[in-house]
């Protein structure tokens, strides 16, 4: 019933160094504690936010817009979470 659910959040990336190896590693952990499956879409990539690895891939720069969304039972609540840890990074 829930895995149906889905929300979107756009973000835009104010860290000046970009999402690099520390935020990334952190935006991962954060999106592990959840259930829903999060993805991050960012210069035209699309990457699975549970990996450090993908959400590197991206290239997101300082100014970069990030899509964030998600899929199941907490997925407003990942959104909503990543959303504001990637405006605080």
């Amino acid at each position: 019933m829930f895995e149906h659910i889905s929300h979107e959040a756009d973000v835009i990336l104010v860290n000046e160094h970009g999402l690099h190896v520390r935020p990334a590693a952190l935006l991962a952990a954060r999106a592990r504690s959840f259930q829903a499956e999060v993805a991050l879409l960012a210069n035209g990539i699309r990457a699975d936010c549970k990996s450090v690895l993908e959400i590197l891939s991206c290239g997101c720069l300082a100014g970069t817009r990030i899509t964030l969304s998600a899929t199941g039972a907490d997925s407003k609540e990942v959104v909503n979470c990543l959303a504001e840890l990637i405006r605080r990074l």
